[in-house]
C-alpha cells in the first residue's frame, strides 16, 4: 500500500513539473494555504466560543461570581497538556515563525499545527487575558510549512507561503484582506513586488471567503461611522498619538519586565500558582480584563461604558463620570499586566488583540476627558476608541500601515483615514525612536536572527554559519617538535594555517606556514624547536553558539584577518575564511533578489 502511494505521488510530482509552471503553482498554493489558515482561525474561534459558553453555563449554574477563578483552571489544563502531551516549551507565535523563516529555512514542527488549536482556546475560553490571532497565525504557518515540505517546495518559496498563511489567518479573523497583506509585509519584512503581492492577495481572499463560508457575515465589531473627521479635532488626534506612543512603550516594557520577574520561579507550577492568583485578583476588581475583550470594545463603540465595565466593586460610584474614566484608565494600565501574566503563568495566546483592547480604552478615556474637562470641547468618543486602537497597534507592533488599513476596513470606509494617519504616524515615530524592536523581534534581534527590510542585513541573517565552516585544517599540539609538525601536518595539508590544540581539543593558538618557512628546511632544528614556541594567538575567535553572521562579518572587518577559528562548546571546531564567507554572501544575495 505504501509503495503504491509513493508511486502515485511520484507520478503527481512529475506531472506537476511538466504541466504547471512554478509561478502558477505558487499561486495555487497561496490559495490553498489561505484556505487552511482561514480554517484554522475558524476552528480556533469556534472552539474558544464553545469553551466560553460551557464556562458561562457553569458559572450561572452555581449562581456564583467566582468567575475570576476560571483562568486558573484553564492555565492548569494548558500546563497538563504541555507537560504530558506537547512536552516542549510553548513559544511566542509570531517570534517562532520569524525564527523559522530566518534560521530554519521555513521549517516548522508538525506539533505547531494542532497545539495552538488546543492551548489557546483553553487559555482564552477560561478567561485568560490574551488574544487568538497569534495562535491562528501560528497554526496556519505550520500548516503551510509542512504542506510546502511535503510538496518539495524550496526554502525561499516556503517562507513566502508562510507569510501567505499568516495573511490568510488575519483576513479570516478580521475580514480585512488589505490589512492582512500589509501585516505580512510589515511584520515579515517581505518585499512588496508582484512575486509576493499576488500570492498574498490570493491567500487573503481565500482566508476571507473561508470565514464567510463558515461564519457568514458575522463581524467582530458592529460599528458604522456617524461623525466624519473634523479639522478642529486635529490637535486632539495629535494628543492621542502622543498618548498611544507612551502607552505602547509602557506596554512593551511591562511585557518584558513581568516575564523577567517570572523567570525567578524555576518550576512551572510556581509560575502557574503565582500567575493564576494575580490574574484572579485583577479580574475581581477589573472584570473586563476577562478573555479577549471584543465584547468590551463593542460596548465602548456603542457608547455603553457602564455595560463595558460590567459588575465591579465600584458600581455604586459609577454615576460619577470621573469614576468611570478612572476605571477605564485602570483597564488601560492593567491590560498589559494581565496579558503578560497570562503568558508568564504558562498560557497561550497572542498580543495583537490585547493591544487593540488597550488602545480602544485609552482612546475612549482621552475622548471622555476632553468632553468633560469643562472647556466646551466635544469629540466623538467612538471615533477616538477606534483611532486609539490604531495608535497602539502602530506603536506596539511598529506596523502603522497595518493599523491604518485594519481600522479603515473594520469601519467599512475611509472617513477616518486622516486621523488614523495622524495618530498612527505619531505613535510609530515616537515608539520607534524609543525602542528599536518590538515584542516580536527584540529577542531575535539580540540573537542576530531577525529578517528586516535591509537586504544586506537580511542576507546575513539568512546565511548559516555551518555553510561556511571549513574543517580540513590539520591540528598540531603543544608538545610537537618542528620535525613532527612538518611530517605529520604540513606535508599532509593544503592549508597554510595549523590550529594548536591541547589534550582537551581546546584551541590555544595557531601556527602559520610563514612562521616556519625560514627554517623548515634546516633539519638540525627539527628536534630543537617546539610548536609551543612557534604559535601565536589568533587575531579573533568565532563562537559557534553565540555569534551571528553579522558578528562574524564584523570580526573579519575589525581584525583584518583572512581566516578565523571557530570555537564550539569551548573546543576547536574549524575555520571560516573571508573569501568563502563573501562568496556565500554573494550567492545568497543573488538568490534573495532574483526575480
Amino acid at each position: 500500500m505504501q509503495k503504491r502511494i509513493k508511486i502515485l505521488f511520484s507520478r503527481f510530482f512529475k506531472w506537476r513539473y511538466k504541466h504547471i509552471s512554478n509561478k502558477t503553482f505558487i499561486h495555487i498554493m497561496s490559495v490553498a494555504v489561505g484556505f487552511l489558515a482561514g480554517l484554522a482561525a475558524v476552528t480556533l474561534k469556534n472552539t474558544t466560543y464553545f469553551i466560553e459558553a460551557l464556562v458561562d453555563r457553569g458559572i450561572h449554574f452555581f449562581s456564583t461570581q467566582l468567575y475570576f477563578i476560571s483562568p486558573i483552571v484553564g492555565l492548569t489544563l494548558v500546563y497538563l497538556y504541555v507537560k504530558y502531551v506537547h512536552r516542549e516549551k510553548l513559544e511566542h507565535a509570531i517570534s517562532s515563525i520569524l525564527l523559522a523563516m530566518s534560521k530554519k529555512k521555513g521549517i516548522i514542527s508538525v506539533k505547531k499545527i494542532y497545539t495552538p488549536l488546543i492551548t489557546a482556546p483553553l487559555t482564552v475560553g477560561f478567561g485568560g487575558s490574551v488574544g487568538l490571532l497569534g495562535p491562528a497565525v501560528a497554526s496556519g504557518a505550520a500548516l503551510s510549512s509542512n504542506l510546502s515540505r511535503f510538496l518539495h517546495i524550496n526554502a525561499k518559496t516556503r517562507s513566502l507561503l508562510i507569510a501567505c498563511a499568516s495573511a490568510g489567518a488575519i483576513a479570516s479573523v478580521f475580514q480585512s484582506p488589505i490589512a492582512a497583506i500589509i501585516f505580512a509585509v510589515e511584520v515579515f519584512s517581505l518585499d512588496l513586488t508582484m512575486i509576493s503581492l499576488l500570492p498574498l492577495l490570493f491567500a487573503s481572499i481565500s482566508g476571507v471567503l473561508t470565514s464567510y463560508f463558515f461564519l457568514g457575515d458575522e463581524t467582530l465589531f458592529f460599528f458604522n461611522i456617524t461623525e466624519k473627521f473634523q479639522i478642529r479635532d486635529t490637535a486632539f488626534y495629535i494628543l492621542l498619538g502622543v498618548g498611544t506612543a507612551f502607552a505602547s512603550i509602557y506596554f512593551t516594557k511591562m511585557y518584558f519586565g513581568i516575564l523577567q520577574f517570572f523567570r525567578r520561579f524555576r518550576s512551572p507550577k510556581y509560575k502557574l500558582l503565582v500567575g493564576g492568583i494575580a490574574i484572579g485578583v485583577m479580574l475581581y476588581f477589573i472584570p473586563p480584563l476577562y478573555g479577549e475583550g471584543f465584547g468590551f470594545i463593542n460596548h465602548l463603540l456603542d457608547g455603553n461604558s457602564l455595560q463595558a465595565l460590567g459588575k465591579t466593586p465600584f458600581d455604586e460610584y459609577t454615576s460619577n463620570i470621573w469614576v468611570v474614566i478612572a476605571l477605564l484608565f485602570g483597564i488601560t494600565i492593567f491590560k498589559a499586566v494581565a496579558m503578560t501574566t497570562t503568558f508568564a503563568a504558562g498560557g497561550a495566546g497572542g498580543i495583537f488583540i490585547p493591544t487593540m483592547v488597550m488602545g480602544s480604552t485609552l482612546g475612549n478615556v482621552v475622548a471622555k476627558v476632553i468632553n468633560n474637562i469643562g472647556m466646551g470641547f466635544e469629540v466623538n468618543e467612538s471615533n477616538f476608541t477606534l483611532i486609539g486602537m490604531a495608535g497602539l497597534i502602530a506603536g506596539v507592533l511598529h506596523a502603522p500601515l497595518t493599523a491604518i488599513f485594519l481600522i479603515a476596513e473594520i469601519t467599512g470606509g475611509y472617513e477616518l483615514f486622516v486621523p488614523l494617519m495622524i495618530t498612527s504616524a505619531i505613535s510609530f515615530l515616537i515608539t520607534k525612536n524609543a525602542m528599536d524592536h518590538t515584542i516580536y523581534t527584540r529577542e531575535l534581534a539580540k540573537a542576530g536572527a531577525l529578517i528586516t527590510h535591509d537586504k544586506d542585513q537580511t542576507v546575513l541573517t539568512l546565511m548559516q554559519l555551518d555553510d561556511v565552516i571549513e574543517k580540513d585544517f590539520k591540528t598540531v599540539n603543544l608538545e610537537m617538535t618542528l620535525g613532527e609538525m612538518l611530517h605529520q601536518s604540513v606535508a599532509k595539508s593544503t592549508r597554510n594555517i595549523f590550529p594548536v590544540v591541547n589534550k582537551e581539543e581546546v584551541l590555544v593558538g595557531i601556527v602559520l606556514l610563514d612562521d616556519v618557512r625560514d627554517f623548515m628546511f634546516d633539519t638540525t632544528l627539527y628536534d630543537k624547536i617546539l610548536v609551543e614556541t612557534l604559535m601565536h594567538k589568533a587575531p579573533e575567535h568565532i563562537f559557534y553558539e553565540s555569534d551571528s553572521m553579522q558578528a562574524v562579518m564584523q570580526k573579519f572587518q575589525d581584525s583584518s584577518a583572512w581566516n578565523l577559528p571557530v570555537i564550539r562548546d569551548g573546543k576547536y571546531y574549524g575555520f571560516v575564511s573571508k573569501s568563502k564567507l563573501l562568496t556565500a554572501y554573494r550567492r545568497k544575495l543573488i538568490n534573495f533578489t532574483k526575480q
